[in-house]
Order: C-alpha cells, then structure tokens, then sequence
C-alpha cells in the first residue's frame, strides 16, 4: 500500500497524550471483560496484532461477519458494562449521537416491515463489542464497537496515547418521516452547517468548492484501513470570508465534539498547530435538503466525509479520519520508534 507522501514537509503531527482518559478506558474495559463468562470472554477478546482490528465496515450485520460479543448475547449487567466503555470514548453529544443511531435500528425496521423491503436483521442489540490485546498491560491495545451504521475505533498506545478513528456514525432514516419519531434528524447540525457555508458562498468561490455536479452514491474512503485520497479538492479556507472560515471550524468541531473532551481538546490544538489555510472543503450533488449531496472537509491530518444519497437522499454516512494515524499508526510507528 502506497504511503503518503501529500503533507510530508509539513509540520509532524503532534502527539499529545490523554492519560485521564487512557485510564477510563482501560479501567471500563477490564471491568466489561470481568462481567463475561468464558464463553463470552473468548469472543470478546482478539489478540491486538491481528488483521482483524483494521477490518471494519458500517453495513447491516448479515452483510460482514465481524468478531466480538453481541449486546443481544449480553445479560442486563453485561450490556451496562459495556455502554460505560462505550461513554469513555465519546463525549456527552456524541454518546447521545451513537445511541440514537443504535435506537434508530428500531425504526428503520418498523418502516421496511410497512414498505415490505425489510431484507436485513434491525435491532438496537444487534452491535458488537470487540477488545483487541490487553486494556491491563502495558502493550498497546485497542477497542471497537460496531453494527450498522455505527464504527467506532479506538487505539491505546503507552498507557497514555489514543487515536480514536475512524470514527463513522449513519443514520437511515436521515429524517424520520412518519410516526411518533417523526422530524427526529440525528446528524442534523452535519448537514445543516455544510449547507449553510456552501449557501454562503459567492459565485467564484461555489465554481472552486463544488467538484462534481453528482454526488458519488457513498463516501469515497470506502472502509480501507486508510484514507487512499491524496489531493485535497474544493476550496481552501485561505480563499474564505472570516465568517465562512468560523462556519468551516464550526462543522469541523461538530465531528471532533463527537470525542471525550480531552480527546477533543487534543485534536483542537492539532488544528491550531497546523496550517488552517490548507483545509479544504468540497462539496458533490444537489444543494437543497433532500436532493443528494455529498461533502468533504481534508485537513493536514484529518479527513472528513459526508454523504446523503441513498433511499431517495434521506440516508446519511458521515466519518471522521486520521490521515496518518487511523487504528494508531503513527503512534504505533512513533512507539516501535523510540524502542519501547
């Protein structure tokens, strides 16, 4: 697999560490294995050098064979054990975020059942929750909780290092059309503030930022273990009003504010530490709610896609990404670096 070669004169990202939450996270995660019986204990646990922890995906759980424990496998005690992990990678709004899209499932499947296209398995227990290596030791170890439409990945290097991406989130139905649900948008602010900036543009800067007048039918990054995109497209912030470039840091920290406060405190300094004029935004497809549409937003380090084209543009995915270090890998490089 090529390496990138696109930012490497510029700056090294930095590498700060979140010892706070490192510790919430090995200590919740010891306590989660601890509920399981052996059974369960043996599903739940890959060692961390395995291939397995860079397959991932977003789709229905008949459609990819993924290891871990299930909730529905999980008694009561189990299941809380689990979500306390699952609240030590995400921030108060992201939580709520990702327990939505797991409610969720319940709709989606009340309304394939009335449309009789129900062709897949719904259910908010139908999500796993996997352990790579030790959370004990003091080998690097790593998490994930995954079903449809939910990926989550967190890498542990030190004791003290975390790279909490990718980090997907989808929602099907984007907007809940009918029922007692109905209007509930979960990753609304996603598609509201990247409709508003791309609004805001004037015409010259529009011809810049929108790249294709079709929106690709997913997000382009796919589920490789690392973002292949080597160019940025679309407009550079540098080429923004004042007020377009808040707008641009606003939807940006609308992903980075998915993750626990001290996570996102550390991706914030690495926005500042970096050279900001390099962010780019693009945006694909139609640009009124409900016509397809797709956007990006590709940072020194960090790459963001969004899409909304599936089921008649009312079916979004959206992911947050390292450039470098998705699944640890520059941390692990920086760890194997300095001998440890």
């Amino acid at each position: 697999m090529a390496e990138h070669t696109h930012h490497q004169h510029e700056a090294p990202s930095l590498i700060i560490p979140a010892l706070e939450t490192a510790e919430e996270m090995s200590k919740a995660c010891v306590e989660f294995l601890e509920t399981l019986n052996p059974v369960l204990r043996r599903k739940a646990e890959i060692p961390f050098d395995q291939g397995e922890r860079l397959r991932w995906h977003f789709i229905p759980i008949d459609m990819f064979e993924r290891k871990g424990v299930l909730i529905q496998e999980m008694s009561q005690k189990q299941q809380n054990a689990a979500f306390r992990l699952l609240e030590t990678g995400l921030s108060k709004k992201g939580y709520q975020k990702a327990t939505a899209i797991i409610s969720l499932e319940t709709i989606l499947g009340d309304i394939e059942r009335k449309q009789g296209t129900y062709n897949h398995p719904r259910g908010p227990e139908l999500y796993f929750f996997t352990v790579f290596g030790d959370p004990d030791g003091s080998q690097p170890w790593g998490w994930r909780v995954e079903g449809h439409h939910v990926s989550l990945h967190f890498t542990i290097v030190n004791r003290k290092l975390i790279s909490p991406n990718p980090s997907f989130f989808g929602a099907n139905p984007g907007e809940v059309k009918q029922g007692e649900h109905k209007g509930l948008r979960i990753l609304s602010v996603e598609e509201d503030l990247a409709r508003s900036l791309l609004k805001s543009l004037t015409p010259d800067q529009r011809s810049k930022t929108i790249v294709n007048a079709d929106a690709p039918p997913d997000i382009l990054t796919r589920d490789n273990p690392r973002v292949e995109i080597q160019y940025a497209e679309g407009i550079a912030i540098e080429s923004l009003s004042t007020e377009q470039r808040q707008m641009t840091m606003d939807l940006i920290y609308e992903y980075i504010d998915r993750m626990p406060d001290q996570l996102a405190g550390i991706e914030r300094k690495k926005l500042k530490h970096a050279d900001l004029n390099s962010i780019h935004f693009a945006w694909a497809g139609g640009e009124e709610r409900g016509q397809p549409h797709y956007y990006r937003l590709h940072g020194h380090s960090f790459f963001v896609e969004y899409d909304n084209v599936q089921n008649d543009a009312n079916h979004v995915h959206s992911i947050w990404r390292h450039l470098d270090d998705d699944f640890g890998f520059d941390l692990l490089r920086h760890h194997h670096q300095n001998g440890h």
